[in-house]
C-alpha cells in the first residue's frame, strides 16, 4: 500500500464531540450520531444510487452508527431478506436498535455489537456488505477486507461510501480531523489495490468532485 496515497494528517485539535465519530460513547456519542445521521444523508443517498437491492438479499452494514442506512435497506427487502447492522460502539448499537425497533420486531433487522476484524457470521452469509464513513477506522484494512470477503457469497457485492477521498496536494484541509480521529484517508488506487489483495474484483468507482465524496463497489471473486 503506497504511503503517499493514505493520508493520516499531521495536526491536532482537541474536540470531545468530534472524537466520538470514531467510536461513539456516552452522551456525546448520542449527539454525534444524531449529527451524522443528518449530515451524511445527502452523501448516502448519492452513494446507494449506484447499486440495487433485491427483496431477498441478506445485507450487512458495518459501522451502522445511528442506523439510518439499516433502516433504508430494511425498507427495500421482504421477509425473505434481512439486514444486520454491526458496530463496535454500544451507543451505536443502542441508537440503531431504537431507530429500527419496528423492523427488528418484524424479524427483518438485527443489530449486533462486534468488530469487523472478527465477525460473528458464518462463511458466505451475505449478498451485500456496506460501509458508510467507516473504513477510515478499520484496524487492519486488508485483513479486515478478507474478513468481509469471508462472509460474502461468491459474486457478492462490497460497497464503501466515504465523505473524503485522498487527492494529492489537497489534503491539508483535513489535517486536524485526520489527526483528531486517527483516521486513514484512502485514494481510489489504494482502495482497489487493497480490495484486490483481499480477493475482490470487477471494480466500479465514482467520485463526486464537488464534495470529494467517493463510492467504490467490488465483487467477491
Amino acid at each position: 500500500m503506497a504511503d503517499k496515497e493514505v493520508y493520516t494528517g499531521n495536526h491536532y485539535e482537541d474536540s470531545d464531540l468530534i472524537k466520538n465519530a470514531r467510536k461513539p460513547e456516552g452522551e456525546l456519542g448520542h449527539k454525534i450520531l444524531d449529527r451524522m445521521n443528518n449530515s451524511h444523508e445527502e452523501m448516502a443517498k448519492w452513494g446507494v444510487s449506484y447499486f440495487d437491492i433485491k427483496e431477498e438479499d441478506y445485507i450487512l452494514d458495518i459501522g451502522c452508527g445511528g442506523g439510518v442506512n439499516v433502516e433504508r435497506f430494511a425498507g427495500q427487502i421482504s421477509n425473505e431478506g434481512k439486514v444486520i447492522g454491526l458496530d463496535y460502539s454500544d451507543v451505536s448499537v443502542e441508537k440503531s436498535s431504537k431507530r429500527n425497533e419496528e423492523f427488528i420486531n418484524e424479524g427483518k433487522v438485527e443489530i449486533i455489537e462486534g468488530s469487523v476484524s472478527d465477525m460473528p457470521f458464518e462463511d458466505k452469509t451475505f449478498d451485500i456488505v456496506t460501509g458508510f464513513e467507516t473504513i477510515y477506522f478499520w484496524p487492519d484494512f486488508v485483513n479486515d477486507l478478507k474478513e468481509v470477503n469471508r462472509v460474502l457469497k461468491k459474486g457478492g457485492l462490497v460497497f464503501f461510501c466515504n465523505e473524503v477521498v485522498y487527492k494529492k496536494g489537497e489534503m491539508e484541509k483535513y489535517d486536524d480531523l485526520a489527526k483528531l480521529l486517527d483516521m486513514n484517508i484512502y485514494s481510489e488506487e489504494v482502495l482497489e489495490e487493497s480490495l484486490t489483495e483481499a480477493g475482490f474484483g470487477d471494480f466500479e468507482t465514482h467520485i463526486n468532485e464537488e464534495n470529494d465524496w467517493i463510492v467504490i463497489l467490488a465483487r467477491k471473486n
